[in-house]
C-alpha cells in the first residue's frame, strides 16, 4: 500500500507529521510543551503532475499555475471558495459546535496514537475543518460529518499528505480524537492517479473503521475520503450511528468531496482557449 502512492526519488517536506483522516475529524487538544512528534514517513506520491491516460488524454484538468495560492492569504482564501456548508447535506445538517478550526493550526498523530494540534509545518499554507451534525431523530442517533481543506504549496506537498495518512493508518489501527472520542480497527487505501476508474482525482485515499463516543455511549462506522487537485486535498469525515443506514452516510461523503473537488478544479484549471 505504501509502495502504491511513492513516486520514488521525491523527498519529504520538512515539517513533521501531515493530517490524515482521524485528525480532522474532531477538534483536539493542542500539544504540550516537549511533546513527542512521530518519525515523517518514508514515501510519499509528490507526483509532477496529471499525466496522460491510455489513450492519450488528460485525466484530469490542466492546472493555471498562476491561480494556485503562494501566500497564506490566497490560501485562506481559496479555503473559502472550496468549503461546504451544511446545505451541501441536506435540510437535517446542522452546524457543530465549535465550527470551524483554525487554519493556523495542524493536527498531529503522537507516537501514543493520540491526536493533537501543533503549528502548521514548512509545507502547509493553510488548512481547516468544518463540523456539522444530523441530529438524532427518526430512528437513528446523531450522525457527524467533518469537512476538511488543505492547501500546499505545490502538488509534491499535496501528495506527501496522503502517503503519510496511508502511513498513520498502519501505525495507528487505533486512535484518540479527543478524551472521549476513539477510533478503532481502522484500515485504509489509496489509488494513484487512474487507478481504480479515479479519473476526477489525481489521488484518492479512503480510510474506515469505528468510532466509538464515549460521553453519549454511541458507536458507529466511520469513513474518510479524501482526493487531490493540484496542491489541495480535500476529504469528507462521517461517523455513523445507529439507524442511520451505511447506504446514505456513503452517499454525503461522497456528494461532499464531489462538489468541493469540482469546485478546486474549477478555481485552479486553465480556462479553455
Amino acid at each position: 500500500m505504501l509502495t502504491g502512492c511513492s513516486s520514488g526519488g521525491t523527498d519529504a517536506p520538512a515539517g513533521g507529521s501531515g493530517a490524515s483522516a482521524a485528525a480532522r475529524t474532531a477538534e483536539p487538544s493542542q500539544v504540550p510543551s516537549g511533546a513527542a512528534r512521530p518519525a515523517p514517513a518514508g514515501t510519499g506520491s509528490g507526483s509532477p503532475g496529471p499525466g496522460p491516460s491510455a489513450s492519450g488524454s488528460q485525466l484530469v484538468t490542466e492546472l493555471d499555475e498562476a491561480k494556485q495560492p503562494r501566500t497564506a492569504a490566497e490560501a485562506r482564501d481559496l479555503l473559502g471558495r472550496v468549503m461546504l456548508d451544511e446545505g451541501v447535506f441536506g435540510p437535517q445538517a446542522r452546524r457543530a459546535t465549535p465550527f470551524e478550526s483554525d487554519p493556523r493550526r495542524w493536527p498531529v498523530l503522537d507516537r501514543n496514537c493520540v491526536w493533537q494540534t501543533d503549528a502548521l509545518p514548512a509545507d502547509v499554507l493553510a488548512t481547516t475543518t468544518r463540523h456539522f451534525r444530523i441530529p438524532a431523530g427518526d430512528g437513528h442517533g446523531t450522525v457527524r460529518l467533518d469537512v476538511t481543506v488543505t492547501v500546499h504549496h505545490d502538488r509534491a506537498g499535496s501528495g506527501w499528505e496522503t502517503a503519510r495518512a496511508m502511513e498513520e493508518v498502519l501505525r495507528c489501527p487505533d486512535q484518540q480524537l479527543t478524551a472521549d472520542e476513539r477510533l478503532r480497527k481502522i484500515w485504509g487505501n489509496s489509488d494513484y492517479f487512474g487507478q481504480q476508474g479515479n479519473v476526477w482525482t489525481e489521488d484518492a485515499f479512503a480510510e474506515s473503521g469505528e468510532y466509538v463516543n464515549e460521553q453519549d455511549g454511541t458507536t458507529g462506522p466511520y469513513t474518510w475520503s479524501q482526493s487531490q487537485v493540484g496542491p489541495v486535498t480535500l476529504a469528507v469525515a462521517g461517523k455513523g450511528a445507529a439507524g442511520f443506514p451505511d447506504k446514505e452516510l456513503t452517499s454525503l461523503i461522497v456528494k461532499g468531496t464531489s462538489e468541493m473537488t469540482f469546485k478546486a478544479r474549477k478555481a485552479l484549471a486553465k480556462e479553455a482557449p
